[in-house]
């Protein structure tokens, strides 16, 4: 991967983005694996503001571990903090509580310098607009169901929790966002049903044609798990927190119509518009009220959304 193509999309982040200003603190946050990523966005930023950081530790064991506890404090402390790290630190409390003390902020989870490039050469306007559109259609629904041709059949119960868009664009105090970004999403209350993964999911990347992993939820709890080594994890976590590693966490809505194709990272194929993602595990960081150490996104491929019976109008990818 070129210098040039990285440092145009580190540019992308942090002046479209982020809109980084001249007066403002920012701190990057990355790790070993992750290096030249976390140094092209220092440099960008750089380019901005004077007060820039790079911070730099050991990948961690598991999505949604929390990272040494200096740089939660700098998370915090920071104006902009941005996040390219192998391991997400998207639902901790390091980055609620940074976004809680006034800081906006994008993580960059699992992100790879292809994935880097591709995904912030971008229209990030529209991509916000199609955030507004979907979130419109389900935001005063008490239920989603969704279904799709592989077999899912899975509805939601979203009580009092807030829908959240993921559009890109964190110009404002405590705004958070993934980048890549493109999603409206919500932690349901409940849920129950089938769900079939059939687009991307860890730790197997883009699934095979024909490769389904099937989940079987019940009252808000993943009940079976017909994947060897996605149950391997989930039971590694419930050894720390019991019933909790299996909480259904999150449905997602992607709206990123700039994602054509699935390449197998999770952080680009949830964006996927015309997707849904259904994740397992941590939530707090999203509107829950359950703090595990995991969270496990399953991208669902064609899917049908209903909200309250009516069918919501999915954004399509701009093939």
């Amino acid at each position: 991967m070129s210098n040039d193509a990285l440092a145009t999309a580190a540019a992308t982040a942090v002046e479209q983005c982020m809109a980084l200003g001249a007066a403002e603190s920012c701190v990057v946050v990355t790790d070993d694996k992750r290096r030249p990523i976390g140094e092209a966005l220092y440099e960008a930023a750089s380019a901005v503001a004077d007060d820039v950081t790079i911070l730099r530790y050991p990948p961690g064991d598991q999505h949604g571990e929390e990272p040494p506890q200096p740089v939660a404090a700098a998370m915090a402390a920071a104006d902009v903090f941005l996040a390219p790290t192998t391991k997400s630190i998207s639902h901790t409390r390091a980055r609620g509580d940074a976004c809680e003390a006034g800081a906006r902020g994008a993580t960059l989870p699992g992100i790879t310098e292809d994935v880097f490039v591709t995904g912030l050469d971008a229209d990030y306007d529209a991509i916000a607009q199609h955030c507004r559109d979907v979130l419109a259609q389900v935001e005063a629904a008490d239920e989603i169901r969704v279904t799709a041709p592989a077999g899912t059949d899975v509805t939601f119960e979203v009580g009092d929790r807030a829908w959240h868009t993921d559009s890109g664009i964190v110009h404002d105090p405590g705004d958070f966002s993934n980048l890549p970004a493109g999603e409206v999403f919500v932690s349901p209350t409940s849920a129950d049903g089938t769900y079939v993964v059939d687009g991307t999911m860890r730790p197997h990347g883009r699934l095979d044609e024909g490769q389904e992993l099937r989940f079987e939820v019940e009252g808000g709890y993943v009940t079976e798990i017909s994947d060897d080594e996605i149950r391997s994890q989930v039971e590694a976590a419930a050894e720390e927190v019991g019933r909790d590693a299996y909480n259904l966490a999150e449905l997602g809505i992607g709206t990123n119509v700039g994602v054509t194709d699935l390449v197998g990272s999770v952080l680009l194929d949830e964006k996927a518009a015309g997707t849904v993602h259904i994740a397992i595990g941590d939530d707090a960081g999203i509107g829950g009220d359950t703090d595990a150490p995991l969270h496990l996104d399953g991208i669902v491929r064609e899917p049908t959304v209903r909200a309250d019976g009516e069918v919501v109008d999915l954004p399509n990818a701009e093939r």
